[in-house]
């Protein structure tokens, strides 16, 4: 690393850390609202970042007509057996169609009958085109005067004391400088988690997967290493796509009616259930039991659902037109034979994530989080990242300045507030701020220094796939784990988290491989913790527990975790009845 490695010191009313679908939408929230300075630092580049980099054919979460926000709850809470929090998915609910109005002012393209109204698919969607979902958005929030977006920054640690945040540290992609970010509050909206276990695909192809690859779980590391409490990590989401091109089959199975059969064309979806673990628990078992492949029954569709199937994937995962017209096999012609990809920690389909409260505020004050980093709230989709997002936003505003918008954009009460909270002076805090900076920044100069290593971050990353999928419930076990298992895993992951830290960078980019390894294996002590803290089995596939096969009525609560001196401690909370909830410890 050369010599002149700079930090570069900002100073910000609103941090947000991931420029994604809820990233990009709270800013131009805060930016309608307020002249509040705000920064965006995002690893990649706004316009095509986070899960709708590709674009998505569908709203899949809309109050459709005849429909109201608490049926979308009710749809919520039974398919993760009651492992959630309706405060949380009734005040998205309540914002689904109001923040799909306002992209359709931005420009996105939403499909309208003869009759002027949506076209539905299903009872909770709607269709769009949506290839351009994210530079759409990304434009309206690069059009705001007091929105400064740092592309290519990657975040790697929350500056907090006193369980209050006052900003954080990350470093540049493209040039040998670190970032120290001071901010008032800060919003982390990095997504969810990928790459933990081994991919159905290998090598080359090991990315062809249904979730994002740069997704890492960053946001999350940086919480769990701050003493942010998280929650239902243990519900993990297995998708079911269509083979080896990981492409959603919702598109099918809601656009054509497609079932699920087996390879003696049985439906076998009526014998398992159509919750979203059951779905996949039936293929996988139908699988083992020798009746696979599996697929979804799609030979006979005629010519107009066929060609509205190979338009729709054009939106969101082309590879699936591709591999209809390049092996002649039509959907009409040939069933679409399904798979369950590798397990994914993601709040956006499933509870796992921060545990916050009603506004979205994390257990670290002014720490707040939104979209697919934020727990509790399953099946949110697309209008639940933007909805989260729009809530994280007004609640800063409140705290930062009042529910009134001001001209000049100061925040000083909330300064004090959190002095107050972190039981310091301001300047004892500043003291304190540099230090934990400095020492983050001196981690990147020892990476990056002439040292070797005996390892790549690729090759650790492997072994930590490995584990995972071996002894913490993959694909090569059928999803299945033991109490045994785990522990293993465990100390496996704990011998790769110590090799981690001997791993050397020749370059910016380099270094930001060996800070996703260590956000993942961070995350993977989480999920083990979690796997470990559920002993019952409440959805199958997502934690399929051979030790605890059945449900546990006792583990009709939240798992939730929180890294105290060091260590992983397991918190079994209540689940929360009331309208909205406050953290009181």
């Amino acid at each position: 690393m050369s010599k002149d490695f700079e930090v570069r010191r900002i100073t910000t009313d609103v941090l947000i850390i991931g420029g994604g679908t809820a990233g990009c939408y709270a800013a131009l929230t805060l930016s309608r609202d307020t002249e509040l300075s705000i920064v965006i630092a995002e690893k990649a580049h706004i316009k095509r970042s986070g899960c709708l980099a590709a674009g998505v054919n569908a709203i899949n979460a809309y109050i459709t007509k005849g429909h109201v926000p608490q049926d979308y709850v009710d749809y919520a809470k039974k398919d993760a057996a009651g492992i959630v929090r309706e405060d949380l998915l009734l005040t998205a609910a309540e914002h689904f169609n109001e923040v799909t109005a306002d992209m359709e002012q931005l420009g996105l393209v939403i499909l309208k009958d003869e009759n002027g109204e949506y076209v539905t698919r299903g009872n909770r969607n709607i269709k769009i085109n949506g290839e351009n979902f994210k530079p759409i958005l990304a434009k309206a929030v690069q059009a705001q005067e007091n929105v400064s977006i740092l592309n290519r920054v990657n975040i790697t640690k929350l500056l907090t004391k006193g369980g209050a945040v006052y900003g954080a540290v990350g470093f540049s992609l493209e040039d040998e400088e670190a970032y120290v970010i001071e901010a008032k509050a800060v919003l982390v909206a990095t997504g969810g988690a990928a790459g933990l276990y081994k991919p159905n695909n290998p090598g080359f192809s090991r990315h062809k997967m249904w979730y994002p690859p740069f997704n890492t779980g960053a946001g999350y590391a940086m919480g769990i290493q701050a003493g942010a409490e998280m929650t239902s990590f243990e519900m993990r989401f297995i998708a079911l796509r269509c083979k080896d091109t990981i492409a959603p089959t919702g598109t099918i199975a809601q656009g054509v009616g497609a079932r699920q059969v087996n390879s003696r064309g049985f439906v076998y979806e009526d014998k398992y259930g159509l919750t979203t673990s059951e779905r996949v628990y039936g293929t996988v078992k139908e699988n083992q039991q020798g009746n696979g492949p599996c697929y979804l029954q799609t030979s006979g569709i005629d010519k107009e659902q066929e060609e509205n199937l190979l338009k729709a994937y054009l939106n969101m995962a082309p590879s699936q037109t591709l591999k209809w017209i390049e092996t002649g096999e039509l959907p009409g012609e040939q069933d679409v034979e399904i798979e369950g990809t590798e397990p994914y920690i993601v709040g956006g389909h499933t509870a796992s994530g921060y545990w916050v409260d009603t506004n979205r505020e994390t257990t670290i004050h002014g720490l707040y989080a939104a979209g697919d980093v934020a727990g509790g709230c399953p099946q949110k989709y697309v209008t639940g990242a933007l909805a989260e997002g729009e809530l994280a936003a007004k609640a800063i505003e409140a705290q930062l300045i009042g529910n009134a918008k001001v001209s000049d954009g100061k925040a000083g009460p909330f300064e004090n507030d959190l002095a107050k909270k972190a039981g310091s002076s301001q300047e004892k805090i500043k003291k304190y701020i540099e230090a934990e900076a400095g020492q983050e920044i001196d981690a990147y100069r020892h990476i990056l220094s002439e040292h070797k290593s005996s390892f790549t971050a690729e090759e650790l990353e492997e072994a930590m796939q490995k584990v995972m999928d071996e002894y913490a419930g993959g694909i090569s076990t059928h999803y299945q784990y033991n109490e045994k298992q785990l522990k293993l895993a465990d100390e496996k992951i704990d011998q790769l988290i110590a090799l981690a830290d001997q791993l050397a960078a020749e370059n910016m980019h380099e270094l930001l491989f060996v800070y996703e390894l260590k956000e993942r294996l961070i995350v993977c002590k989480s999920l083990i913790a979690h796997l470990r803290g559920r002993k019952e089995t409440r959805w199958h596939s997502f934690n399929e527990n051979l030790d605890y096969p059945e449900t546990d009525e006792n583990y009709f609560k939240y798992v939730n975790s929180r890294l105290v001196d060091g260590k992983l401690q397991i918190i079994l909370r209540d689940i929360v009845k009331e309208g909205s909830y406050e953290h009181t410890n």
